[in-house]
């Protein structure tokens, strides 16, 4: 259903050392600047964009939002977890680990980008 997802950073470098280490440790790549000067990351045939915005005023999180990644074992939701903690994201809620729900159980962390945005690795149990 999606094309892309895109998010606003006030800083590229420091979104870059933040994304590059969460989606190395899921097996992912690191990010390549585009010629706009955004980074863009593909994993698993998924795009995610980040970009200062174009209207030039300050990037901003969006109360409420949240972006999921589908990941495909707890293990490597603890790698994200871990990456994103020490690279510049802050980790938040609880830790990684089983959350019960009536559609089937979950392994889900949360992590905020440098900017703000938050983030949840979620596989399904």
């Amino acid at each position: 259903m999606f094309s892309h997802v895109m998010l606003g950073s006030n800083d590229i470098e420091r979104s870059r050392k933040f994304y590059d280490a969460i989606f190395t440790a899921i097996g992912g790549t690191p990010g390549t600047l585009n010629p706009k000067g955004r980074l863009v990351y593909i994993h698993k045939g998924e795009r995610l964009v980040i970009g200062k915005p174009l209207n030039g005023e300050p990037a901003t999180a969006g109360n409420g939002l949240t972006i999921g990644f589908a990941i495909e074992t707890p293990e490597k939701i603890d790698a994200w977890w871990k990456a994103g903690g020490e690279n510049g994201g802050t980790q938040i809620e609880d830790p990684p680990g089983v959350r019960k729900n009536p559609a089937g159980d979950m392994y889900l962390a949360y992590l905020r980008d440098p900017d703000g945005n938050k983030l949840c690795a979620l596989h399904s149990m």
